[in-house]
């Protein structure tokens, strides 16, 4: 076992961390595009830092910036599915 799958975990540390293969990973790294993906169990790897991402949320994409922090989360984390809900209070007569 290699000791940096055991801190990406959330799979069996044999399987490794679940990513996809983005054909355009280099050109976002080299010219500062954009990725546009629905993959959002995708795990966040250290080459990912610095690289934007469109994530879909199941009605738009969503910007996402990938930081240090981030990496072993997935990219589904930081495109929230919910909108927060409040109330608005109306003037009844």
């Amino acid at each position: 076992m290699r000791p940096t799958l055991a801190v990406l975990s959330g799979r069996s540390a044999w399987k490794g961390p679940y990513f996809v293969a983005f054909p355009n990973l280099r050109e976002a790294l080299e010219n500062g595009t954009t990725i546009k993906t629905q993959a959002r169990s995708c795990t966040i790897l250290p080459n990912f830092v610095g690289i934007r991402f469109q994530v879909h949320n199941g009605k738009q994409y969503l910007p996402v910036t990938v930081t240090q922090d981030m990496v072993g989360h997935k990219l589904g984390e930081f495109a929230h599915t919910k909108k927060k809900f409040s109330y608005k209070q109306t003037r009844n007569k």
